[in-house]
């Protein structure tokens, strides 16, 4: 279109659109009016209060991350800058079944005093929050980027049933088929969980096919964080039965393998799988990964709560199913590095390896990595090192992915580059120098894929009337500039970022806010 004499908020001129929906990039300009795309076209006789020049840059929808840990650091550190320097403009957040809400009086301290090492919070940071509306709220207009967010099923167990393995009867689950129903109600994009984690790891394939049922007919997702200690192919045949049965859609979380496992036995499973499920999945561009070091000990010293844990940390039974868990998983100590610790007093140790802590401590491994879980009151985060990058492009290039870059946020560590490098990795490595798919695939992947399956309504996509959620990028620049050893680099390459028409990336650096309210809103389900 041409506009003539209109006048806008903000001109991005003489850019290549690529707009989300996997068409051919065409050059135009972009007019943002208010928190919306109000035109896109000739509008070189157009006015506007702002105008930036895109000329050999791309202009794409605001990216969104399905599946990150930014759930506490968006409420204490509301310009998550290592997100926004990447060009997500949305956040969905409390994957894996874990996270800040919904808690009620016995349960908010275990879940902030677990998590610590995960998504940031501190006991003293609790605002008194309780259901899962409560804490989705305290986000909107508080961070700088959108947020959308699951129902975590551990949450939701734990209130009714406590945190030990026992049934779940008729009384409790109707408890939280109700608890399911509200969080959807309020606007929940589906119900995570994480069954390698606590609470969550006791709960059989028919307790979650029933709770799942209680979303159905929302057409809300089931998204999962499998049982991969079980062994990955049972595990996704469990997700694909719980979404047969449910009569839900199903979205792996974090999908990758090891040998013996190989993609084709994955892409078989989930060909046969989507003749009656709905499935997709998310992963990010590097085959290494990262957890709490708390995720290695036995499901047993859980079911009290995880404060009770710390007690349980002294008991010989526990160390010693700790040390056969460690061997079996095959852990290799000299390809896990300590990422992040609580404490300053054993800061010194971050960047290590498991194997150079264990060498100094001059102790057994399982003892000199239980007295650090015991110094660190359970909060230390991991960085797997080793893996062949090689065996997650095939998942990226599937037509069922979308991007979740499983993000861990500390400032000052030595977390996993993830963070900091998904999309430069993304954009620069996986289209521009291996050309794994073009760069039209990409966006889409980033976006619109994404905002089409968890339903955020007006976004993912730029066209007129569209939310002005948008990047402007250089398509020669973009590049990951984190590493292993330097994790906070950020992702080169992105020169504008705006939200809901706000400018939060100005010529590659964040923006400073002389007003409280920012921009991020709290993104319902399909609304």
């Amino acid at each position: 279109m041409t506009a003539r004499l209109s006048l806008f908020d903000i001109i991005i001129s003489h850019g290549d659109v690529i707009d989300g929906t996997k068409s051919p990039r065409f050059r135009a300009d972009v007019g943002i009016q208010g928190d919306r795309i109000a035109a896109i076209g000739d509008l070189s006789n157009a006015s506007a209060r702002e105008t930036i020049d895109a000329a050999g840059k791309i202009i794409a929808p605001g990216f969104i991350d399905v599946h990150n840990h930014s759930d506490g650091w968006l409420l204490k550190t509301p310009h998550l800058t290592p997100k926004t320097l990447q060009g997500f403009t949305t956040e969905i957040l409390m994957a894996d079944g874990i996270s800040y809400a919904p808690v009620n009086e016995s349960t908010a301290a275990q879940w902030i005093f677990y998590l610590r090492a995960l998504n940031g919070l501190r006991l003293d940071e609790y605002r008194g929050w309780k259901s899962w509306g409560d804490y989705m709220r305290l986000l909107d207009g508080h961070a700088a980027q959108n947020s959308a967010a699951h129902l975590p099923y551990a949450n939701i167990r734990s209130m009714i049933c406590g945190f030990g393995r026992g049934a779940v009867d008729d009384f409790q689950m109707r408890q939280i088929q109700y608890e399911t129903r509200r969080g959807m109600e309020e606007g929940a994009v589906g119900l995570s969980t994480g069954l390698d984690y606590i609470v969550q790891c006791f709960s059989t394939t028919d307790e979650l096919v029933q709770a799942c049922s209680a979303m159905s007919s929302y057409g809300g997702i089931y998204v999962t964080h499998v049982r991969y200690k079980k062994g990955l192919l049972p595990a996704l045949n469990e997700a694909i039965e719980i979404g047969r049965r449910a009569n839900v859609p199903v979205h792996i979380s974090h999908l990758k393998v090891q040998p013996p496992y190989t993609h084709e036995q994955v892409f078989e499973l989930l060909a046969d799988a989507r003749r009656d499920v709905d499935v997709t999945y998310d992963v990010y561009p590097y085959q290494p990964g990262s957890t709490m070091l708390n995720y290695f000990l036995p499901y047993e010293a859980w079911e009290d709560g995880p404060l009770a844990t710390m007690h349980l940390l002294h008991e010989p039974e526990i160390l010693k199913r700790f040390r056969d868990g460690l061997n079996a998983l095959r852990l290799d100590l000299d390809h896990v590095r300590i990422a992040w610790v609580a404490s300053k007093e054993n800061s010194h140790h971050q960047g290590k390896t498991l194997q150079e802590y264990v060498d100094e401590s001059g102790k057994p491994a399982d003892h000199a990595l239980f007295e650090l879980l015991i110094e660190e009151r359970l909060a230390v985060l991991c960085v797997m090192d080793e893996g062949d990058d090689a065996l997650v492009w095939p998942f990226l290039q599937h037509e069922l992915y979308m991007m979740g870059t499983d993000g861990i946020y500390f400032p000052d560590a030595q977390v996993h580059p993830r963070m900091y490098g998904s999309v430069g990795r993304f954009l620069g490595r996986c289209v521009r120098d291996l050309k794994l798919f073009t760069l039209e695939e990409a966006v889409a992947k980033l976006s619109s894929v994404a905002a089409q399956r968890f339903k955020l309504v007006d976004r993912g996509t730029l066209a007129a009337t569209k939310f002005a959620d948008v990047v402007v990028l250089d398509p020669n620049m973009i590049s990951d500039e984190a590493t292993f050893e330097t994790p906070e680099a950020p992702t080169r390459g992105v020169d504008y970022v705006f939200v809901n028409g706000e400018t939060i990336v100005r010529e590659g650096k964040t923006t400073e806010r002389k007003h409280e309210r920012m921009p991020g809103r709290f993104l319902q389900f399909g609304r």
